[in-house]
C-alpha cells in the first residue's frame, strides 16, 4: 500500500465565523475519496458538508462491495441513493465536488467532478482538473470586493445573488457538472488512467488548497509536492492561509470567503 498523508483545516462560514470543515477525505486500502461540500446558500437544505459526508460514505461502501465497478457507475449509484434517501431533486439539493483516486498493481485511475483537482506525477505533473465551473459567470461580488467593499452583509447578499445565477447552470449543457441530485452528472466527470509503474506520487486537493496554485500563484504543483514531502501537507495549507491573512478583505484575490475549507492528500507510491 502506498504511503498516504492527509492535512485538513476548516475555513469560515458566510458570516466569517469558524465552523467545522465541509471537506471530506476518506482513505481505503486501494483508494482515496475527497469531497468538498459547497457552502449552502439556503437555510432549508442540509449543509454541503453533511451531503458530502453521506455521499462519500456511499461511494466508499460501494467501492468496497464491488471493487471492479467503473468509477462513473459507482458514483452515479451513490448520487442516486443519497438523493432518493433524502428526497433531493435537481435544483433542490446540496451539492459537492468529488475526486476519486483508485489503484491496483497495473494502473492508477482518477475521476474528478467539479473543482477538486488530482495531480499525478508520472513522472512529471499531469493535472486532472474539471475547469467548467471557472467559465460560469460569477456575478458582481468579485468586482465589489476589488472596489474595497469587503466581507460585509452586502457581500453576502451579492454572493447569494451570484449563487442563484450559477445554480441555474448546474448540471446543464453549457454549464457545469457537480454531485447533486442528477446521477448522470457522474458520467460527465473528467477521467484519467496512468500505468502504476510510471506514477511516483499523486496529489488531491480541495479548492481551498488549489487556489494557492491557480489563483494566488504562490507555487506550482511540483513545489506543492516538494513542500509536502519535506514538511508535511499541513505546511502547504499554512502557506495558503498566510497569503489570505495578508489579503483580509479580498482586494487582491476576490473570493467568496476570507478562508475556505482546505484538504490536501499526498499519495506516495
Amino acid at each position: 500500500m502506498p504511503e498516504i498523508a492527509v492535512a485538513e483545516a476548516a475555513g469560515v462560514g458566510l458570516g466569517g465565523q469558524w465552523r467545522p470543515s465541509e471537506d471530506v477525505v476518506l482513505v481505503m486500502p486501494d483508494a482515496v475519496v475527497l469531497l468538498d461540500g459547497a457552502t449552502s446558500m439556503r437555510d432549508d437544505l442540509p449543509s454541503g458538508g453533511v451531503f458530502a459526508g453521506e455521499l462519500g460514505a456511499q461511494v466508499v461502501a460501494r467501492m468496497a462491495a464491488a471493487p471492479e465497478l467503473d468509477l462513473g457507475d459507482l458514483l452515479a449509484g451513490a448520487i442516486r441513493s443519497v438523493a432518493r434517501g433524502n428526497g433531493f431533486t435537481p435544483g433542490d439539493s446540496p451539492c459537492s465536488t468529488v475526486a476519486i483516486v483508485r489503484w491496483d498493481d497495473e494502473v492508477v485511475e482518477a475521476l474528478v467532478l467539479a473543482d477538486s483537482p488530482v495531480v499525478a506525477f508520472a513522472p512529471e505533473a499531469d493535472v486532472l482538473a474539471d475547469t467548467r465551473l471557472r467559465h460560469v459567470p460569477r456575478g458582481s461580488y468579485r468586482d465589489r470586493l476589488r472596489r474595497g467593499g469587503g466581507y460585509s452583509a452586502d457581500h453576502v447578499a451579492a454572493l447569494r445573488a451570484s449563487a442563484r445565477k450559477t445554480s441555474a447552470l448546474r448540471n446543464q449543457e453549457g454549464g457545469y457538472w457537480v454531485a447533486e441530485a442528477v446521477p448522470a452528472a457522474a458520467h460527465r466527470a473528467v477521467r484519467r488512467v496512468w500505468p502504476r509503474q510510471d506514477v511516483r506520487s499523486v496529489l488531491m486537493a480541495s479548492d481551498g488548497v488549489s487556489c494557492g496554485v491557480d489563483d494566488y500563484r504562490l507555487f506550482g504543483w511540483e513545489q506543492v509536492l516538494d513542500l509536502a514531502t519535506a514538511s508535511g501537507p499541513q505546511a502547504v495549507l499554512d502557506v495558503v492561509r498566510e497569503a489570505e491573512r495578508e489579503d483580509p478583505e479580498g482586494l487582491k484575490w476576490p473570493r467568496p470567503k476570507p478562508h475556505d475549507d482546505q484538504a490536501l492528500v499526498v499519495i506516495s507510491f
